[in-house]
């Protein structure tokens, strides 16, 4: 039953993590977006 409320706690996690890592890279490099 862990399982079940460990498994959205780790995409979620990931999935903020690819956010802020592009939100970063956007606002480094503009030109290639």
């Amino acid at each position: 039953m862990a399982a079940s409320g460990t498994v959205p706690n780790v995409v979620a996690g990931v999935l903020a993590l690819l956010l802020i890592g592009y939100l970063f890279v956007v606002l480094i490099r503009p030109e290639r977006f």
